[in-house]
């Protein structure tokens, strides 16, 4: 029994040995979130930290991971994720844009290779070499740092590719037309370059896949616009110091039209219908008359004050000052229709009494020549019988 045991315990340990637990291996070959920290720290003093490292986040990368190659530009992919956009004004031409910015390049000094890790982590303090990037259009802009700086920077597994992204809000400027206002449709922009790089040293591309994400809502979420269309383009310019790359982000925006309809179009309407209700009033009733055209006068003078107000003193003529202007035509219209009538029924009077008087003047001549005409027949029949009787004798 006593061999039997030791055979069957001797068979046990060589099985154990040459099979071993596959839980095991599993642990062996995927290390404890701790363990994987741990050697994401040993990867970042490798890179940026260590004696060894000969990094300088002042100069720019080559661009490519093959050592032979010569040193080209550094393509940089952009993509963005637009979360609102907000404060369209139409009296400063410009609006709001909220948004997260990526942009990915090789910084083939920065390569690493593990076998397990995907990628590392970089804070903001640890410096890397960046693209000098700002946007042409900007009029005020900030990076967002609450609770903490919003930026990631990641660095990839065994290409050197770097993703830096940041969440930015920025006021834009939107040189807007507003010849057909409020039924118009502005076509602002977002242009991004680098500053200092010429395409030389950067070239902006967009990325190939989404390289515009939009949140969900975002179309209906501003209040008096509506985002109808998002395209992408380029803008390199060419200045006094060299060719800069340039990326475009056009964003169309259409002007809802049911707040005017309800607040302007209709109110005005109704304004011109009432200035017509003077029509109907007795041309006699002259107070009633006045009061009710004066008051729809400068009512419409007040609304179109309002409208103006939220509108930059622009040097042509807008769809909106068309439809101001018909509506206080027919309301002065009504008024000075009342003063036309008012005046040609004095005349009438005047006339009516210059004919009364004319009449009451030939009334009274002709009674007088009637009294007159019998007195005149007897002095001249006197007349001849005194000649006769001078005759006779």
């Amino acid at each position: 029994m006593t061999i039997k045991m030791l055979l069957h315990l001797f068979l046990l340990v060589n099985q154990a040995l040459a099979d071993p637990d596959p839980k095991m291996d599993k642990r062996k070959e995927k290390p404890s979130g701790y363990e994987k920290l741990l050697d994401e720290q040993k990867v970042i003093r490798r890179l940026l930290a260590s004696p060894q490292s000969d990094y300088d986040w002042r100069v720019r990368p080559r661009g490519s991971l093959n050592p032979n190659s010569e040193a080209g530009p550094v393509i940089v992919q952009v993509n963005k994720y637009l979360r609102s956009i907000s404060k369209v004004d139409d009296v400063n031409m410009e609006y709001s844009l909220h948004f997260t910015f990526r942009e990915e390049w090789v910084d083939e000094r920065l390569y690493f290779a593990s076998d397990h890790l995907d990628h590392i982590i970089l804070t903001p303090g640890q410096k890397i070499w960046t693209p000098d990037t700002f946007f042409q259009n900007e009029k005020d802009g900030k990076k967002h740092d609450i609770d903490t700086p919003n930026i990631l920077i990641r660095v990839h597994n065994g290409t050197g590719k770097i993703l830096y992204s940041c969440r930015l809000t920025l006021t834009l400027s939107c040189p807007m037309r507003l010849a057909d206002y409020p039924l118009d449709v502005q076509n602002c922009v977002a242009d991004f370059a680098s500053y200092a790089y010429t395409v030389r040293d950067i070239v902006y591309v967009w990325k190939n896949k989404d390289p515009i994400q939009i949140k969900d809502g975002l179309r209906q979420s501003l209040p008096s616009f509506l985002l109808s269309r998002v395209s992408i383009g380029n803008c390199t310019s060419n200045t006094a110091t060299g060719s800069y790359s340039c990326l475009r982000t056009e964003l169309q925006l259409k002007r809802e039209f049911s707040y005017y309809l309800l607040q302007l179009y209709i109110p005005s309407f109704m304004l011109v219908a009432v200035s017509w209700v003077s029509f109907w009033l007795d041309k006699d009733s002259v107070p009633a008359r006045v009061t009710l055209g004066v008051t729809t006068l400068l009512t419409m003078t007040t609304q179109a004050s309002g409208v103006n107000a939220n509108l930059p003193p622009v040097s042509y003529t807008k769809a909106i000052d068309i439809w101001i202007g018909v509506c206080l035509a027919f309301i002065f219209g009504a008024l000075l229709e009342f003063a036309l009538v008012n005046w040609a029924a004095r005349q009438d009077i005047v006339r009516q009494s210059y004919r009364a008087k004319q009449q009451a003047n030939l009334f009274f001549r002709n009674e007088n020549q009637n009294m007159y005409t019998p007195l005149t027949s007897d002095v001249n029949s006197m007349h001849m019988s005194i000649n006769l009787r001078e005759v006779k004798n």
